[in-house]
């Protein structure tokens, strides 16, 4: 059983007003900070807007096919060039022709020089072409402002805008394919912000061809995408808002209702509180609700524990202060120099008892918080154990009782806990031993592993324990002691710190018979190892 630590005192905060009506109480009204309606309401409009992001994803979704018909143009040109290489001269502007047909592109040939030599527009075939923006409708108009808007956001760069020029030289794409000796491409800009890919591949004798195609496909496909995206986005955020408002009034009602209770129990109103435990609600905050009540009720019985305890170290310091008072009037009246002594000596004792409880009354009540803030740390419970048998052996053990360690376990039994409260434990649990153990008996104590646990086993030849109090003894001031003890000598508190440390630990600790039948008790301690933890 966990010893109870004392209460904090409330944090004081300002007083609420109950007399308000349910109708008043439940209305969202703005109070000085945001509502938790409309951060609800701000959350699924975030989300909504990085939903909104995927207008941008299709600009990345735009770049990926500009890339790849740029690689695709590349190798059009290439094999065009091939093609034009293998075919006689005279024979070249046919081919031409029927190549640009085929590709859909635009074709011109140029001389080393740079002048041009053929050209498919001039042959009659115009499958290249651009269009005037101001000629189009106002719906072409607003997709061209999107997309300068969605460029200038996202930082795209901008391609150069496509004019139409004579000379070879003056197009970058056929001074690069001379310099260069293999084929290359550039994007440009139509006057309707549609893609124009050029590309030059070089033929025998540093003569160029060059090919051009309105890639008018690639802008058409990303914003007919973006239309269906924002029919999407619009039905999404009609229904996201219907949704949020219903969730946020949903949400608040019950958790003003438990905000009123919590308030109530925190200024000192704890006994007298109902907290609704809405069991109704299988959501969260139904489970909420039947926290808080059972927080509630665990909070009384927290309370009714401090009391208890506070019950119980009055009880156990009356005895001794009543019989140190009788002492000390008595030895104010007597003249009898070896009455005298007795009584002296009953004070001596009464004192010492009352220090004794003291101490363990002090080192109870802070248990737990010392735990909570204690370095756990790898610790070797068998060599802890034959460290304080030494110890104790070298001090002298009382009424010839001695003491067997035996170690059935190789090697280091290692746990992670605080050495010194582990060492308290264990100091507990032989001076119980000894303290039940007939003249010249044997406390024997046997570490061992089991499987993924340390268990240490401490047994007496005393009277043992009954089997109705083998629980009992592990409570605050409970204590079953041995015939011709003076009364007074235990707080009944050693047991149950022990307890409390090895529950710390994540251990257990029980007590029964000997499993040998003879008189006597076995507590019994586990802890996990460390390797296993």
């Amino acid at each position: 059983m966990r010893l109870k630590r004392s209460m904090a005192p409330a944090i004081d905060s300002p007083r609420s007003d109950f007399a308000r009506s349910d109708d008043r109480d439940l209305t969202l009204r703005w109070s000085g900070r945001v509502s938790l309606t409309r951060r609800i309401l701000a959350v699924n409009i975030f989300a909504l807007a990085m939903l909104a992001g995927g207008f941008f994803y299709l600009d990345s979704y735009r770049s990926r096919i500009v890339d790849s018909r740029v690689a695709q143009a590349i190798r059009e040109a290439q094999l065009i060039a091939e093609a034009l290489a293998a075919t006689p001269p005279d024979a070249r502007e046919a081919l031409a022709k029927q190549l640009a047909v085929t590709t859909g592109t635009r074709i011109r040939l140029f001389g080393a020089s740079g002048a041009q030599t053929a050209d498919t527009r001039a042959m009659g075939l115009r499958n290249f072409s651009l269009i005037d923006p101001d000629k189009e409708p106002w719906g072409q108009d607003a997709g061209r402002f999107l997309d300068a808007m969605i460029d200038t956001v996202v930082g795209a760069a901008r391609a150069p805008l496509y004019r139409e020029r004579r000379a070879g030289q003056t197009w970058p794409d056929v001074r690069a394919a001379q310099a260069s000796h293999r084929a290359v491409a550039t994007v440009w800009r139509a006057p309707d912000r549609t893609p124009v890919i050029t590309a030059a591949a070089l033929l025998p004798g540093d003569a160029v061809v060059m090919t051009s195609i309105n890639a008018r496909d690639i802008t058409q496909t990303v914003r007919l995408e973006r239309f269906r995206l924002s029919l999407v986005l619009l039905v999404v955020s009609i229904a996201s808002i219907l949704l949020s408002l219903f969730l946020a009034r949903t949400i608040v009602r019950p958790l003003r209702r438990l905000a009123r209770a919590a308030v109530r129990v925190r200024l000192g109103r704890a006994r007298e509180v109902v907290v609704p435990r809405l069991p109704s609600r299988g959501d969260e905050i139904g489970m909420l609700a039947r926290a808080l009540s059972d927080m509630s009720q665990a909070l009384r019985l927290r309370i009714d524990a401090t009391e208890a305890f506070a019950a119980d170290v009055t009880h156990e310091m009356k005895n001794p202060l009543a019989s140190l008072r009788s002492a000390v009037e008595g030895l104010g009246a007597v003249r009898d120099p070896k009455l005298q002594e007795r009584l002296t000596a009953i004070i001596r004792d009464d004192v010492h008892r009352l220090d004794r409880l003291i101490s363990d009354i002090s080192e109870a009540s802070r248990l737990d918080a010392q735990l909570s803030r204690a370095k756990f740390e790898p610790v070797d419970v068998a060599e802890m154990i034959e460290a304080l048998h030494r110890s104790r052996s070298e001090r002298g053990i009382e009424r010839g009782v001695r003491i067997h360690v035996a170690r059935d376990a190789n090697g280091p039994l290692n746990v992670i806990g605080e050495g010194g409260r582990l060492e308290r434990v264990f100091e507990n649990l032989i001076d119980n031993a000894i303290s039940f153990s007939p003249d010249g008996g044997t406390v024997s104590i046997v570490i061992d592993r089991a499987g993924r646990d340390a268990v240490i086993d401490v047994e007496d030849e005393g009277p043992g324990v009954p089997e109705e109090a083998r629980e009992a003894v592990f409570r605050r001031f409970q204590s079953i002691r041995p015939e011709g003890e003076a009364f007074g000598k235990h707080s009944g508190l050693g047991l149950a710190i022990a307890r409390t440390i090895i529950d710390a630990h994540q251990g257990s600790i029980t007590v029964e018979s000997r499993e040998d039948r003879l008189s006597g008790a076995r507590f019994t301690v586990t802890l996990p190892l460390a390797d296993h933890r």
